[in-house]
């Protein structure tokens, strides 16, 4: 049965599921594929369900394909950790020419993240890309940005997964930067050139609604400050419990606030699910307040978005839309520099639009500014000191100083925060704090690789004898991100 599965379609049984927890991971339900016609299925299970004897995980198992669902390497001998990336490029490869329960179709391969992630992440892909650069893995890089390109040019925007229940939410808008990574690799700038439309498609989704905003509102996407200034949030137009964290988001939304749902599933589009950064009290997902934020991010991604579309239109010579592109620029970064730099602790945090101030957070996305090369000398050192005093361990950056028990907290290291780190110095000459970073978490890889034969999702920066926790599931193995940033790092 080659349809597409909208959850919604099957919500009464998917309810049961879920609450029953007949799986341990709420997200093998999600990744179902139904094996009849989705109206046979229900009218089966509603004529069933009240019948003495009625086995709901049986019901579900006769009814529902669950193939594919986590993807676990084991090798015979322990291999060399860059010989073993080499062979999980391949094992992390996939196609779906065709639509499978949830699952989207896309045009190209491409490489899952790991574990049990078995489809295609938006943000997680330009960090594989760092890898298959380092590889020689050109026509894979292709790939992805052919299906990004596809994802856009059919839905709209990249969603967070190549999955039916993504389509409310995108993630960090990382295609701009992809076009980079390629155009750095092949030397071609006809690579801007073919893929404009799909810029200013992109640059529509996260600027639409730009134009029914009242100052010190927020729409969708777009938030306009007191001053008429005009920045970018992160964003969910659903306001239900996630298929793939159900159980969770409901017992989390007890005595929670208004628009929980809605918080938590903008705080996903981040990809930051879960950090202190979007509690009001900094330690209860109860006070997640997403939605009243407008994050640093976020806007200098769009920054690099509005830079690239100025480039691309160049080169076409479209002088009216180059202009036009090179002044959205030069506004957001003046206005990256008035609402995210923080002058008290000297470094950038996400702004608060209802209190009109800097968020208390402090976070490992400061570096956006210095990575895309848009603050001034003074800054970058104020920030570098700042990321070397708070957040440099002996196990790699960590993405906050907060220890609040969830997974994109103290004291756990991402592989996108190294690469990014990483640069950052790089890109103001402080070669010296680079290095540390890239020894540091490098070094931690290949020690947790050494004693586990894996690359993991997340490390742990502080206490190099275990591995991460925090968060909704345990610790992935695979993993994408961490073999791509793992082989960039050591190649530089």
């Amino acid at each position: 049965m080659n349809k597409q599965l909208y959850i919604n379609e099957i919500q009464a049984l998917f309810d049961e599921v879920q609450r029953s927890q007949i799986f341990e991971d709420q997200k093998t339900m999600s990744d179902a594929v139904s094996l009849f016609p989705v109206d046979e299925i229900n009218s089966k299970y509603e004529k069933e369900k009240n019948v003495k004897g009625f086995d709901l995980k049986q019901f579900v198992l006769s009814n529902f394909d669950f193939l594919d669902t986590k993807t676990s390497v084991v090798r015979e001998k322990h291999l060399p950790i860059d010989e073993h990336i080499e062979k999980l490029w391949d094992e992390l490869t996939r196609t779906a020419y065709e639509e499978r329960g949830t699952l989207l179709k896309l045009p190209k391969p491409y490489i899952v993240p790991g574990g049990r992630f078995n489809e295609f992440f938006y943000w997680d892909s330009y960090y594989i890309m760092l890898g298959l650069q380092v590889s020689g893995r050109v026509e894979m890089m292709e790939n992805i940005i052919e299906n990004c390109s596809y994802l856009i040019q059919t839905v709209g925007f990249v969603p967070n997964a190549s999955r039916t229940h993504f389509l409310s939410r995108s993630q960090p808008p990382y295609f701009s930067l992809m076009l980079d990574l390629l155009f750095e690799t092949t030397k071609s700038q006809n690579i801007y050139v073919k893929y404009h439309d799909t810029l200013e498609k992109e640059y529509a989704f996260w600027m639409n609604g730009e134009k029914d905003v009242d100052n010190n509102q927020a729409f969708k996407r777009v938030v306009k400050t007191a001053n008429g200034d005009i920045l970018n949030r992160y964003f969910d137009s659903e306001n239900d419990p996630r298929p793939e964290s159900y159980l969770i988001d409901i017992e989390d939304s007890e005595n929670a606030g208004e628009e929980f749902f809605r918080n938590i599933r903008s705080a996903c589009e981040s990809g930051w699910d879960f950090s202190s950064r979007w509690f009001a009290d900094g330690e209860s997902i109860k006070t997640i307040e997403t939605l009243n934020l407008a994050e640093v991010d976020l806007n200098c991604l769009l920054w690099h978005l509005e830079k690239t579309l100025s480039k691309s239109s160049s080169l076409q010579n479209l002088s009216e839309k180059e202009n036009y592109f090179k002044k959205r620029a030069a506004d957001r970064k003046q206005m990256i520099n008035k609402y995210f730099w923080d002058e008290v602790s000297g470094t950038y945090k996400d702004y608060h639009i209802k209190k009109n101030t800097t968020t208390p957070s402090e976070h490992v996305a400061a570096l956006y500014p210095l990575f895309l090369k848009i603050v001034s000398k003074k800054q970058a050192e104020s920030v570098a000191k700042n990321i070397e005093e708070k957040f440099l361990y002996q196990g790699g950056l960590i993405t906050t100083t907060k220890n609040s028990g969830q997974q994109w907290d103290f004291p756990n290291a991402w592989a996108p925060y190294q690469w990014l780190g990483f640069q950052s110095m790089k890109n103001y000459g402080f070669d010296e704090l680079a290095e540390k970073i890239k020894k540091n978490w490098c070094s931690n890889v290949e020690r947790v690789y050494n004693n586990t034969g894996k690359l993991m999702e997340k490390y742990n920066a502080l206490d190099l004898e275990t591995v991460a926790g925090g968060g909704e599931y345990p610790n992935q193995d695979g993993f994408g991100w961490t073999n791509g940033v793992y082989l960039k790092l050591k190649q530089n």
